[in-house]
């Protein structure tokens, strides 16, 4: 069924490598777009629970905004209203960027800004779900807002929504297919050049869906490995424990006390 990918295009290529090019592209814009994502969501999920009502409200803003429009009109926004709103010079400098990357930097702005609003809230429920105590904690030592945020609240809360952040991680890569419509030769446009070429539809996107599957499957696997490497003890409910992993939290727990908490 998959033959016609490792045939021979016009230009010497096989279809294969189209696919492969796609691939690349895609896994970039993934990557890099997933780490402005979470720099950017944590800065705003932060500031959605902070006591300064400014930088609050500011990052609630930016949530509301990013989160509530299609992220598809958000990339026309990059690519074709952008450049005409900045001053001329900064403007056409932009248009004049040499493909692919005229539209790489576009579709990285994008996907990294819409998902770090979604970022934005999964810290935000995270910081809200950890008891009071541990800033009042904080405070009782002596910890600045910065500081009890930097070294209490913000590691627990980042661990605590590992689980969650594996949605978006798997969003990411697929959202990467909008980068089509400014143009940028990801895999899914590249499968759609391949199914024009030979007019394979099933043989083309069949096999982008395959490599979407396994990329979805690979973040996954991934994910799960590092929320198993920072779980915090006892935070996992006892119905969905094995008995090994059961017996694990309660040899952590250390104290009786804990492991009945655990237990309950």
């Amino acid at each position: 069924m998959f033959e016609v990918l490792f045939e021979q295009t016009a230009d010497g290529q096989r279809y294969i490598d189209w696919l492969l090019s796609g691939l690349g592209w895609t896994l970039a814009l993934a990557f890099f777009g997933w780490w402005i994502a979470f720099g950017v969501g944590v800065v705003v999920g932060i500031g959605r629970t902070v006591q300064n009502r400014i930088f609050a409200a500011l990052a609630r803003l930016y949530v509301e905004i990013f989160r509530n429009i299609p992220v598809l009109v958000q990339m026309f926004l990059w690519y074709f209203v952008l450049p005409e709103v900045l001053p001329s010079s900064f403007g056409n400098a932009i248009k004049q960027i040499p493909p692919p990357w005229g539209s790489f930097f576009p579709a990285l702005l994008c996907l990294g800004l819409y998902t770090a609003a979604r970022i934005a809230e999964q810290v935000r429920a995270g910081i809200e779900a950890l008891p009071r105590g541990q800033t009042e904690a904080a405070n009782a030592l002596g910890l600045g807002g910065y500081l009890t945020y930097r070294h209490v609240i913000l590691p627990q809360a980042l661990r605590v929504i590992v689980p969650s952040l594996t949605s978006e991680v798997m969003g990411v890569y697929k959202n990467t297919s909008v980068a089509l419509t400014i143009g940028l030769m990801e895999l899914t446009a590249q499968a759609r050049q391949i199914s024009e070429a030979t007019f394979q539809t099933f043989t083309a996107f069949g096999a982008a869906t395959l490599i979407y599957l396994a990329l979805a499957l690979i973040a996954y696997q991934s994910m799960m490995l590092i929320d198993k490497a920072v779980h915090i003890p006892g935070t996992t409910p006892v119905k969905d424990m094995t008995g090994q992993e059961l017996t694990e939290e309660v040899q952590q727990a250390g104290t009786l006390p804990d492991a009945v908490e655990i237990v309950k």
